[in-house]
């Protein structure tokens, strides 16, 4: 099995971020999770995570997923009312944590994947003056040029062991 190494990436001044131009999908939209809902975190975690190896929350029950989606903020992009991707926001100790990012396969390719980045990092900066996320090389190829594109730069490079690939990391 090839090394997975994790890069964790962080932006501290709403100036660095450098946003995406708004693609070009007619409908798009990203509505925050209202009332907060742990089946629509559970739904996204295991279809945009699947592909990549997200497996540590992969069996939690209707009940932890519910207490995870009450310590964060759900966004979710959709196109023509499809869902296509999403976001969650958690805050950290003086920061927030961009814990989960991702499109769904069928939405790849297509540009959202930096406008929706875009989304999440101003609403991450108007919460903390600090956002961090971290990503690894079984997550999608452009994610990490994506996070570095918008701005955010890496702060801590680490091999990973065991079974464990994505869970949130403490900075």
């Amino acid at each position: 099995m090839a090394q997975i190494t994790r890069t964790c990436l962080e932006i501290k001044d709403a100036r660095e971020l450098r946003p995406a131009a708004r693609p070009p999908l007619d409908g798009l939209e990203i509505a925050r999770v209202q009332p907060v809902d742990g089946a629509t975190s559970r739904w996204f975690y295991l279809r945009v995570g699947e592909p990549h190896n997200w497996v540590d929350h992969a069996e939690w029950s209707a009940a932890e997923w519910q207490e995870w989606a009450e310590g964060v903020e759900t966004w979710v992009a959709a196109v023509a009312g499809e869902r296509a991707g999403y976001y969650e926001l958690r805050p950290d100790d003086g920061s927030v944590e961009l814990a989960y990012f991702g499109l769904l396969p069928e939405s790849q390719g297509k540009g959202l994947g930096g406008y929706l980045l875009t989304h999440a990092l101003q609403r991450g900066l108007a919460i903390a003056p600090r956002v961090w996320a971290h990503t690894n090389t079984q997550d999608a190829p452009g994610a990490l040029p994506n996070y570095q594109a918008r701005g955010l730069r890496p702060f801590r490079t680490e091999p990973l062991a065991g079974e464990s690939r994505d869970g949130p990391q403490q900075s």
